[in-house]
Order: C-alpha cells, then sequence, then structure tokens
C-alpha cells in the first residue's frame, strides 16, 4: 500500500516508533519489512540522502544467497500476479506507469517467454526500474541481461532494486528539496 502521506525528515530522526518506522518503510523494497528493520536500526537521518544510503548500505552486505532472496520477491512484468490483481499497490502503479498494462497480446507472450527463459537461467525474477523504461524497452532489456552471467545479473538486479527503492522512498519522504 503506497502510504501517500509525506513525512519530513525530522520526524524520521526522533519521533517515529520502531514499528511505525517499519510500517511506513516496509515495502520500499518489494516485500522486504526486514530491510526497514535493519534500517530504522540507523536513526537518525538528517537527509533524503543519508535515508537512500542506509537502504543501499543495507543491500551492499547482503550475502549473495540474500540478494537472491530480495530478486526473488519481486512479481514478474505483467505477470500472473498482475493479470489476478494481487499485486502491491507499489508494483501495480510502477507496471502502469511503464505501459505494461496496454501490452498487445504479442507484447505480452513475448514478454511472458522471456521472463520464463531469465528465471529458467538465473533463478530469480527479471527486475528493472519500471518507472523510468517503458515496454520496449523493458522487452530490449530482458533479452540483453539474458546474456549476462549469473555474478553479473545479480549485481544488475540489485542496482535495480536499489532504483526502485529510491523513487518509492521519495514516494514517502519530502526531499530536502521540496
Amino acid at each position: 500500500m503506497i502510504r501517500k502521506f509525506y513525512i519530513r525528515l525530522y520526524y524520521l530522526a526522533s519521533a517515529q516508533t520502531f514499528a511505525q518506522f517499519e510500517w511506513l518503510f516496509g515495502n520500499v523494497i518489494e516485500h522486504c519489512p526486514e530491510a526497514a528493520g535493519w534500517v530504522a536500526t540507523k536513526r537518525p537521518f538528517l537527509s533524503t540522502e543519508s535515508l537512500r544510503n542506509a537502504f543501499d548500505d543495507y543491500l551492499d552486505k547482503l550475502k549473495n544467497h540474500e540478494k537472491e532472496n530480495v530478486l526473488i520477491k519481486h512479481p514478474d512484468l505483467a505477470g500472473k500476479l498482475a493479470e489476478e490483481g494481487k499485486l502491491t499497490t507499489e508494483s501495480q502503479n510502477e507496471q502502469k506507469c511503464a505501459g505494461l498494462d496496454e501490452m498487445t497480446r504479442e507484447e505480452k507472450q513475448t514478454l511472458a517467454n522471456l521472463n520464463a527463459m531469465y528465471k529458467e537461467k538465473f533463478h530469480f525474477p527479471f527486475v528493472i526500474c519500471a518507472r523510468e523504461n517503458k515496454v520496449a524497452a523493458i522487452l530490449s532489456g530482458i533479452e540483453n541481461r539474458l546474456n549476462n552471467s549469473p555474478e553479473t545479473e545479480l549485481d544488475v538486479g540489485i542496482q535495480e532494486v536499489k532504483k526502485i527503492c529510491r523513487i518509492r522512498l521519495l514516494d514517502v519522504v519530502w526531499s530536502d528539496a521540496r
């Protein structure tokens, strides 16, 4: 669920309880409230950048199998969960921004085939920052990334998670410039 209210960083620094912090930021990394729990212990945050950096640090400190688990929690783009209306609000909005809800039947089939090939090779779903891409770029991206080694793709996937996280954070927190 997108928390459509904005908070100022001074509130993050002191006023929130651990549970409130975890609730507010529990899905900035898809289905990963443990990230928010870890980041909560790093307070206070005196800038939006320091908050973003804390989430990046969380991801960077994970072992490879933990990074794979973060990626596994992401839904297939335009996949079964999207068809059944079972995406998180954040994922649903992101996929809509990319135009994945308006794909042709041929594009849907192509993406489904590429998703299956990708998961077979890497054992986690293809993750890309949908809000920074449209259908053509996503299809091209998955095709190109299928050529990566598992190690490279794990790193690329985590970098995409960081992009998603940063955008989701800005959906919640007033940036320093506002």
